[in-house]
This record gives structure tokens, sequence and C-alpha cells, in this order.
């Protein structure tokens, strides 16, 4: 017999409580996603909250910007700032958080009651990913939500790949390949590689090179630099031409 799905009418077969494989997966993807929704108004809070978590996320509440601190914003992957708040405002606290290294990336949505332009561009100054005026639809909320997710998440797979040409550095999978061929570079000549890729242009000194690429109790000398770039270019083919040294400075990777 043919089941279908109650929610997108897709074909549903063996055993699977009626729900289709395309929403069982979609659903437990959205659920890895933690949001943390930071307002005075608790009622609102609430429903904010009901409403995240039946469409699959998970969420919290702080009712105030220093409570939220305290909550530890780096382990959720996005936040919902009410601006008008007693104490810490929540543009002082995505100030806060954007100044950290740790937490600057973190996507933010502001909600608030000011709907002026110079607060707009407040917001987006602060680095907001988006900015939504009270009173609000609870669904074009989540639907934002959904929307400033998908876009962190794809800044983060960019992110994670650095590339020249046909060079292609893979820094979550840690592959490298070179015109669509894989290569093997040693853990160090990867490292070094991705930090002369990844700031083109700038010359690194000797020095720099080691505290970027080799471990604080490892005694390395000038040499062995050298030699580790030697072997680099090699691997890499024609694209070691790129990599060249300045007398007295150091290394660079120069377009």
């Amino acid at each position: 017999m043919t089941w279908f799905c109650p929610i997108c009418y897709h074909n549903v077969t063996g055993k699977s409580n009626g729900i289709c494989e395309f929403i069982r997966n979609f659903v437990a993807e959205m659920e890895q996603k933690k949001i943390l929704v930071v307002d005075d108004e608790q009622d609102l809070c609430e429903i904010l909250l009901y409403n995240l978590r039946a469409a699959g996320y998970e969420a919290e509440a702080a009712y105030t910007g220093e409570m939220a601190i305290k909550k530890e914003p780096l382990q959720y992957d996005l936040l919902i700032l009410d601006v008008m708040m007693p104490g810490m405002s929540g543009f002082e606290l995505a100030e806060q958080l954007k100044k950290d290294p740790a937490t600057s990336k973190l996507p933010i949505i502001f909600l608030t009651a000011k709907d002026t332009e110079d607060d707009t561009l407040q917001g987006f100054g602060l680095g907001a990913d988006d900015y939504v005026t009270k009173p609000f639809s609870v669904r074009e909320v989540v639907a934002r939500v959904k929307a400033v997710l998908a876009r962190s998440q794809q800044n983060r797979v960019e992110e994670s790949i650095i590339s020249f040409e046909g060079l292609v550095l893979d820094l979550g999978k840690k592959t490298t390949t070179v015109d669509g061929e894989s290569v093997s570079l040693t853990k160090t000549e990867f490292e070094l590689l991705g930090l002369l890729l990844k700031h083109r242009g700038q010359v690194f000194s000797r020095q720099q090179i080691f505290d970027a690429v080799w471990p604080e109790d490892v005694v390395v000398s000038n040499r062995t630099v050298d030699v580790n770039i030697t072997r680099m270019r090699k691997k890499i083919g024609r694209y070691g031409s790129f990599i060249v040294s300045r007398q007295g400075f150091g290394y660079l990777f120069e377009e």
C-alpha cells in the first residue's frame, strides 16, 4: 500500500511512521540549530520560543543583555535581539559580540519598535543580518530566521575554501587539488600554503611563519622553512612559481 506524507505529500515507503524521509532529514537538520531570543518582554519571548520550536529549532530565552552574556552566546547559531532593553541594549550587546573574534560572525536579527532610518542603519552598521520592526508576524520572523541561517551556512562553506585559479585548499576536508588533481601535502606544508594563499600579496617573515605554522614547543631553524617551501612548490606544480621570496624579508604568494 502507498502512503503519503501528511506534511508534504511525498510518497512514504517502509516503516516511516507516516512521515517521509525528506521531511525527517529536513527537521533533523534544523534541530541542530540553536537560537537565543533576548527580549525583556517575557510574553513575546514565549510566543517566539513556541513557534521556533514548532518549526524544529532549539530555542531559549534571555530577558536582559547581561543574562544573554551569561548563557555563553557562542553555543548558539543565531541571536534574536530586542533593541530597547533595560541595562544593556541590543545594540550594545551586538557591539560587544562583534568585537570578540569568537562571536564576531554570530548571526544577529534585531527586533525593535524603532523604525527610523537611522536606527535601521545603526543596526546594520553593527553587523546585523536582518532587522524586524514590531509589531511583526511570527511567521515572518521564523522565515527570516531560516533565511539568515541558510546564508550563514553558505558563508561558512565558502570561507572553508581557499583558491587561486586551479589551486584549491579545502580547510574543512584538509585536501589540496591542483587543476583538478589531488595533491598530498604534509600537515606543515598544507598550513604553510594556506597561510600564504589566504593572505596573497602579504610578505611573511620566517619568524611569522614559525609562529603561525609550527607548534610553540618545536624549535626550528630558518632552513626548515626554506626546505618546506621548496618541497611544497614542487608538489603544487606551476603554482609553485607564485610563491616568491623577498630577500631579507620573507615569503609571499604573489599573483
